[in-house]
């Protein structure tokens, strides 16, 4: 989504839809093991789910989805699941960015993606330079991302803009680190959800999800549909969410956000 259209994203919200969603999507494992079925078969099912909830948030206008498709720490996995994952992202990148583009949803990718082969950073680039221009939907894939990674990339830029002279007289304030994260032309998310009955963030967005409201279901990845979206969509719309203000305060004056989704 282009920097310039973030200051009408308030407007989008008049539903009271959140305007940025990211999802930790667990159990694809777990899913195929109680079907007595390879953990290949439950990463493939999982592939499923997402072109529903894709589907479903551009139905419902969300204007950012974030899905953390491989974490930083997923390279501890066993080579032969690492390997499979990998064939995986090529092939559905290959099947999918057409698709995106037709129905108007832009892609963006967000990690670390010296780490991966020539051939899927070279997809990565071609579907974000494909769909740049649509504004449906802004689909971002966490890749061989990290929270902490994105923060330690955000102050090793600043430093060396620093050291450059590129910065001069510029005091660390969070507003400079915004602007250093990967994902500094989004608002940062309303609601996260995590699949799979586990209670963590797993070092996923963890500075954008200061003010995030969190919503957890024992539900696995290949089950979460349309339903178990609008389940979690209707928790978030019954929460007051107050940035640290008084339920009075917000009754009096509803905080507005701004094109970061900051109060």
């Amino acid at each position: 989504m282009p920097t310039d259209d973030l200051n009408s994203l308030e407007s989008a919200n008049t539903s009271g839809n959140p305007l940025h969603i990211a999802i930790i999507m667990d159990g694809n494992g777990r899913w195929a093991q109680k079907r007595f079925m390879p953990r290949a078969i439950g990463h493939q099912a999982g592939v499923k789910a997402v072109r529903k909830i894709v589907e479903y948030c551009a139905e419902q206008e969300i204007k950012v989805l974030t899905l953390f498709a491989f974490s930083s720490e997923n390279w501890r996995r066993p080579e032969e699941e690492v390997s499979l994952l990998m064939s995986l992202f090529t092939a559905t990148l290959q099947r999918e960015i057409n698709k995106l583009d037709r129905n108007n949803i832009r892609l963006r990718f967000i990690g670390d993606r010296t780490k991966f082969s020539d051939k899927l950073q070279a997809k990565m680039l071609e579907g974000e330079a494909q769909t740049k221009d649509n504004d449906a939907l802004t689909l971002v894939v966490a890749a061989n991302y990290g929270g902490r990674w994105d923060m330690c990339q955000a102050f090793q830029t600043i430093v060396k803009k620093m050291s450059t002279g590129e910065l001069v007289n510029q005091s660390i304030s969070e507003q400079l680190i915004n602007q250093h994260l990967s994902t500094a032309d989004l608002p940062e998310p309303d609601l996260f959800i995590r699949t799979g009955g586990e209670q963590r963030v797993s070092n996923f967005l963890l500075w954008q999800l200061a003010y995030t409201e969190l919503y957890f279901t024992e539900t696995l990845w290949p089950d979460f549909d349309q339903d178990s979206l609008a389940d979690a969509i209707k928790s978030f719309k019954g929460r007051q969410r107050r940035f640290g203000h008084t339920g009075e305060q917000m009754l009096d004056k509803p905080i507005v956000l701004d094109s970061q989704g900051q109060a």
